[in-house]
């Protein structure tokens, strides 16, 4: 059998890695993307590391390692260990859902998960691999992607998955009117570029080229459907998932569960999911009782814990708390199409205000790293370290006379209530940024409210969840379309020439040390006359019993239950 082409910028990464030039992580990461699977990859770099004698390593690959087929993993476990049955009981926001391409919040799409598959999957170290599909592989120019399905995968109705399904959720996440929150990410693509070449492949030729491509199809809202779909996922939960929904309550509660005849196969031979049942309970806006909750065993786990949470049960030997620092934020934003935000000189005003060590300390307890005021964070590997503006109320006061306000701003600054954190940071900054000229009203809502009109807030607090590279982030919050009309998720309306222009460069550019190059020009331009504060990244935690197994971190504070299991 003749080994697969590899793509020509692996062996170029390869060598990079043997000199140190990039990470072993980074180096998995890249090749992956590229179509590798990841055992191949990590034979790649296992025969790069460094010889006494520096002689070159070698880039042959075992032709049985070449088909990128790995599914996600869990420790290993011994198939003995592993128990089947029972039920997980979560506390978590049960969210009002229709349409998965229009999820705006990772929030919603917890319970979706178990019940519709990705085509692919990233796991907690940023390393991604086919899921719902067998295989990818790039052209040269990263201009062609072709994406082959697994076969004989069934959606819960009995129908069997095909490219015509693929191709349905590439045209609804591509589609303008249906307002899908991945359309942004995916800018280098639109539905003509999308072919149907045979009954499991799918070929997407790109306007422009970008190695993110698998990654963006783990985007929470990338739910593959099937072609059939009437738009209400509540109405019609038909997916190729590892769990059926019973019971969907918005505000109260769900229930899922076990599938029969899921695809995958348990550590013990036999399909999973391990567990029988999965409920997810919602027990307020205010997240405070889910401690209650959890200490009186009335539920088994807290999905997205707030700060409160982690303080009153990390040192209570019955639960597992995992921390894991993120590129997740609660930023502050201005709509730079409306005064008084129309001058750079308010905004760096603004940023001056910020008294970034007492915001974290405040909001998050220390738990997450200090923000330069761009939305690249010290998570992701394309972060270049650039200092944040100290706090400097007479410099403040400087920028808003040169911006004809010598005598201060009032504003108002819209705030979630039950974001605990959010409050924090705008009781801070509200109390800081008096002395730099500006008196500011805190607007407090539930979340309900402010997500029905976050987009058109005049100044606001708005919470982003963690991407593993930093050029997944960016295209959704900080671009416009080939119209010129800022992006769907383009909250602030800033668009920037040069921004736009280097992040599109970041984009197709595989070699690390110059995309973090490009990246650390884009953030310098966000700090400089960008329009949001990002005083804080977070860390995020995963907090369930301990007699539960199989459960995985994620940055992203996804919740995949797949592989879990109860002692008996």
């Amino acid at each position: 059998m003749e080994p697969k082409k590899i793509h020509p910028l692996i062996p170029e990464a390869q060598e990079m890695l043997r000199k140190n030039q990039i990470t072993r992580g980074e180096f998995l990461r890249l090749s992956t993307l590229l179509g590798l699977s990841v055992a191949s990859a990590k034979f790649l770099a296992a025969c790069a590391q460094p010889t006494p004698t520096e002689v070159a390593a070698p880039t042959a690959v075992p032709p049985t390692a070449m088909t990128a087929t790995e599914a996600p993993a869990v420790s290993p476990t011994a198939a003995s260990q592993i128990v089947r049955g029972g039920t997980i009981r979560a506390a978590t926001r049960v969210e009002r859902v229709d349409h998965p391409a229009r999820f705006s919040l990772v929030s919603q799409s917890h319970p979706w998960r178990h019940v519709f598959d990705y085509l692919t999957y990233t796991d907690p170290k940023g390393v991604t691999s086919p899921y719902l599909l067998d295989k990818w592989e790039v052209s040269d120019d990263l201009m062609t992607w072709t994406l082959d399905l697994k076969q004989g995968i069934k959606f819960n109705n009995g129908k069997e998955l095909t490219a015509d399904d693929v191709v349905f959720n590439f045209n609804q996440w591509l589609d303008k009117d249906v307002g899908s929150s991945i359309m942004g990410s995916m800018s280098y693509l639109d539905k003509t570029g999308v072919e149907k070449k045979d009954n499991y492949t799918v070929i997407l030729h790109l306007k422009e080229p970008s190695i993110f491509v698998p990654e963006h199809l783990f985007h929470y809202a990338a739910c593959i459907l099937p072609k059939e779909f009437g738009g209400d996922i509540t109405r019609e939960p038909i997916g190729t998932g590892a769990f059926t929904m019973e019971e969907y309550v918005p505000g109260e509660r769900c229930r899922l569960k076990r599938r029969e005849d899921y695809w995958r196969m348990g550590e013990d031979g036999k399909p999973l999911p391990y567990l029988d049942e999965i409920i997810m309970v919602q027990l307020g806006e205010d997240r405070t009782p889910d401690i209650a909750a959890l200490q009186s065993g009335q539920v088994d786990a807290i999905i997205e814990p707030t700060v409160a949470i982690w303080e009153g049960v990390k040192d209570d030997t019955r639960y597992e708390v995992l921390s894991t620092p993120t590129a997740a934020t609660r930023l502050l934003r201005v709509r730079v199409d409306q005064e008084p935000w129309t001058k750079n000189e308010v905004r760096l005003a603004l940023k001056h205000c910020h008294n970034r060590e007492k915001i974290l300390a405040l909001a998050l307890q220390g738990q997450g790293t200090i923000g330069n005021d761009s939305h690249v964070a010290q998570a992701q590997p394309e972060y270049v370290d650039i200092p944040p503006y100290p706090f400097d109320p007479a410099k403040s006061k400087e920028y808003l006379a040169q911006a004809g306000y010598p005598n201060g701003l009032d504003v108002e600054l819209v705030v979630v209530s039950d974001w605990p954190e959010s409050m924090a940071y705008a009781q801070a900054l509200k109390e800081d940024a008096a002395a730099g000229g500006f008196n500011i009203t805190l607007k407090t809502m539930p979340a309900s409210q402010f997500w029905d009109g976050w987009t058109e807030w005049n100044m606001a607090i708005s919470w982003w969840a963690h991407r593993a590279l930093a050029p997944m982030v960016l295209p959704l919050a900080y671009t416009a379309d080939d119209t010129g009309k800022p992006v769907t998720w383009n909250e602030s309306r800033w668009v920037d020439e040069e921004f736009s222009t280097l992040l599109k460069e970041a984009m197709k550019t595989l070699d690390l040390p110059k995309r973090r190059e490009i990246i650390g020009k884009c953030e310098q331009i966000q700090k400089e006359r960008g329009s949001i504060c990002t005083p804080f990244f977070v860390n995020v935690w995963k907090i369930y019993d301990k007699k539960f197994h199989g459960i995985v971190p994620s940055p992203e504070e996804f919740a995949i239950f797949h592989e879990a299991w109860k002692e008996a």
